[in-house]
């Protein structure tokens, strides 16, 4: 079985008020995307510019250019964001796997639910082969 992610880290975080930004990085926060360690809420940044983009896909170079960050700085969150599954490449384009948030969060809690079903296989045969000793 092969999921759309590598890892994501689930982290229950209060919810901020009612500002489309503080949701946003709230939302980030949660899956361990965007860290306190970011002080230049770069990934946020990257993030947000995947969001906006009209073409629906964009080149590092261009990413770079927009959120006014250096590409390698670029490369180094849009792999974070790949590995967990919120983005996608193609032919050095980088683009969300989807466009609304919602259906973001529910292709992720798919992928979740998918690889607890297949470690739950797993565990029983684990459990079937330990019965044997």
């Amino acid at each position: 079985m092969i999921t759309k992610f590598s890892r994501i880290t689930i982290i229950r975080k209060k919810q901020p008020c009612k500002e489309l930004n503080a949701e946003i990085q709230w939302l980030g926060h949660s899956l361990g995307l965007f860290s306190e360690r970011d002080r230049e809420k770069s990934c946020f940044r990257i993030f947000i510019e995947l969001m906006k983009s009209d073409k629906g896909h964009l080149s590092s170079e261009e990413v770079a250019s927009r959120a006014n960050l250096s590409r390698a700085t670029v490369i180094h969150h849009l792999r974070r964001l790949m590995d967990s599954g919120l983005v996608l490449s193609s032919k050095n384009r980088y683009f969300l796997r989807h466009k609304e948030l919602s259906k973001l969060i529910l292709d992720l809690k798919k992928d979740i639910e998918n690889t607890f079903k297949h470690m739950e296989k797993i565990a029983k045969e684990i459990d079937k082969e330990l019965k044997k000793y």
